[in-house]
C-alpha cells in the first residue's frame, strides 16, 4: 500500500523558512515523479512544485519560482520542499503527491497524496 507522509510544517513569521519533508513507502520511489500542492482555507489545491524521478528536471508554480527549492533523495524515498522568503500568502495545507505518468502540474495526474501538512505564516 502506498503510504505517504509529509512532515515539518509549522507556524513561521515572513521572510522567515521552512523545510518539508515526504517520506514514501509501498512504492519503487525512483520510478515516480513526486509534486507538491498546496491548498489554503476556501481556496482550491493549487500546484506549487514537482520533480522527475531522477530529479533531472523540476517545475515550479510562478508565485514560488526563485523562493520554493524541491529535491529529492531516492536512497531515502523522501522528497523535500524548501520554502524561503515565506510570505503570508503562502499559509496553506501541504500535500505531496505521486504519479508515474509524466511531469504534471495537474492534480489530477497524481493519484496518490499524503495527509498534508500545516504551513502558516505570520505577519
Amino acid at each position: 500500500q502506498v503510504q505517504l507522509v509529509e512532515s515539518g510544517g509549522g507556524l513561521v513569521q515572513a521572510g522567515g523558512s521552512l523545510r518539508l519533508s515526504c517520506a514514501a513507502s509501498g512504492l519503487t520511489f525512483s520510478s515516480y515523479y513526486m509534486g507538491w500542492f498546496r491548498q489554503a482555507p476556501g481556496k482550491e489545491r493549487e500546484f506549487v512544485a514537482a520533480i522527475s524521478w531522477s530529479g533531472a528536471r523540476t517545475s515550479y508554480a510562478g508565485s514560488v519560482k526563485g523562493r520554493f527549492t524541491v529535491s529529492r533523495d531516492n536512497a531515502k524515498n523522501t522528497v523535500y520542499l524548501q520554502m524561503n522568503s515565506l510570505k503570508p500568502e503562502d499559509t496553506a495545507v501541504y500535500y505531496c503527491a505521486a504519479t508515474t505518468s509524466r511531469l504534471s502540474d495537474y492534480a489530477a495526474s497524481f493519484p496518490y497524496w499524503g495527509q498534508g501538512t500545516q504551513v502558516t505564516v505570520s505577519s
